[in-house]
């Protein structure tokens, strides 16, 4: 688990739900690449391990709403399995949301966030998606 700060200051926490067990600070709210169901506001995204989203335009709306809380002060997380491809490919697209180049999100994901994150060459494709 580790709280990113984003160049425009808006903070996201990263996680892997395997590791965590689930018992963890709650948040005001959660984005879920991996079925999970807290007690607090979240929201599950359907996306296969090492693989993109199911529903791509949901998935980019949903990035987009999750940086939109975390700009706005809320306490916001990302979680998938292990928390290192999905959740640090959504880590790299909201670090373009933040201003990082495309061509230099995954660098900035794997130096802020996990030195493996964004695990699959599709994935390091699909961040395009959102800028």
């Amino acid at each position: 688990m580790k709280v990113v700060e984003l160049p425009d200051g808006a903070r996201v926490r990263g996680r892997g739900l395997r590791r965590s067990g689930g018992a963890v600070e709650p948040v005001d709210y959660g984005l879920y690449l991996a079925p999970f169901e807290p007690a607090w506001e979240h929201s599950y995204l359907r996306w296969p391990d090492f693989w993109v989203p199911s529903d791509p335009d949901r998935a980019v709306a949903l990035i987009r709403d999750l940086h939109t809380r975390a700009l706005a002060g809320q306490q916001v997380e990302v979680a998938c399995g292990g928390g290192i491809g999905r959740t640090g490919t959504v880590i790299a697209c909201l670090a373009v949301l933040s201003g990082v180049p495309l061509a230099d999100a995954v660098t900035w994901t794997r130096a802020h966030y996990h030195r493996r994150a964004v695990e699959m060459p599709w994935q390091r494709r699909w961040i395009a998606r959102v800028a």
